[in-house]
């Protein structure tokens, strides 16, 4: 289980270094802002759906483990299904979160920063600890 705890932990550390790269190249004009901010046809189906997928993602990377067919697989087999359930979670929360970090520079629009910022408040409650991973992998 110490394995799988560190593999998701790299993973979850990536994302947010992958998000914050992002900001830094945008913030110092090494990447161009605002590249799209006029193609507001594009931007307006962009913003519903990653509306959608943002607080979709939210509420089922929350709630993902309490689904009973995915809670009997953790405690079942434990770190094998603690790898690909935990990484299934962080790629619902992270990807978005990501993606919207993208799309806010390229489109300078704040509803795409307020999602990732929502995305990104929900991490921490998925935080893949030892001790959480191993109370996940628990009946009761």
């Amino acid at each position: 289980m110490k394995q799988v705890s560190k593999q998701l932990l790299t993973f979850y550390i990536a994302q947010i270094v992958i998000a914050l790269v992002f900001i830094v190249l945008f913030e110092t004009d090494t990447l161009p802002v605002g590249v799209k901010a006029d193609d507001k046809q594009s931007e307006f189906v962009l913003t519903a759906l990653m509306e959608i997928i943002s607080l979709g993602a939210a509420f089922l990377g929350l709630r993902l483990f309490k689904f009973k067919p995915i809670h009997n697989d953790l405690v079942n087999r434990k770190a094998t299904a603690m790898w690909k359930w935990g990484m299934t979670r962080l790629i619902i929360l992270e990807v978005p979160m990501v993606i919207n970090t993208l799309l806010y520079y390229i489109y300078m629009n704040t509803t795409f920063g307020y999602l990732g910022i929502i995305l990104l408040l929900c991490l921490p409650f998925v935080f893949p600890s030892l001790s959480r991973c191993e109370a996940e992998t628990t009946e009761g």
